[in-house]
């Protein structure tokens, strides 16, 4: 199935949007960091937004697009763990929240498979 041309631009505003967040509402993403990792949780959170806004410009540009889709796609797959987390510490919340986090758990799929398609078809390559 083509994708739009502006399939890689929308999935760079998706990142992009998730970057600014961790930097405007840190609080919420420190929840999320699993305690197994060193340091400081809004460490982490400010690092993955930082990637997030990093993988962004990357999909922006048809030069670095491919590599920033493979990127991209790693990178879903390494916030995984963030997000299970959050749905067993969820699990006792309210019902709205509770499907939220679980919600997050199968969008993984479609966003590694989302990047990886930009980057097979080397949409936008120059």
């Amino acid at each position: 199935m083509p994708r739009s041309p502006r399939s890689p631009l929308l999935l760079a505003g998706l990142l992009a949007t998730a970057g600014v967040a961790h930097f405007a509402a840190p609080r919420s993403f420190d929840a999320t960091i699993p305690k197994a990792l060193p340091g400081k949780p809004r460490t982490w959170t400010y690092a993955s937004g930082a990637v997030e806004l990093a993988l962004a410009a990357g999909l922006a540009l048809p030069k670095t697009r491919r590599t920033a889709a493979l990127a991209s796609a790693a990178f879903f797959v390494g916030v995984f763990p963030a997000n299970v987390k959050m749905a067993v510490d969820w699990r006792h919340r309210p019902t709205p929240q509770k499907a939220a986090a679980l919600g997050r758990l199968p969008l993984q799929v479609p966003l590694v498979l989302w990047a990886r398609g930009i980057a097979k078809n080397g949409e936008g390559q120059a």
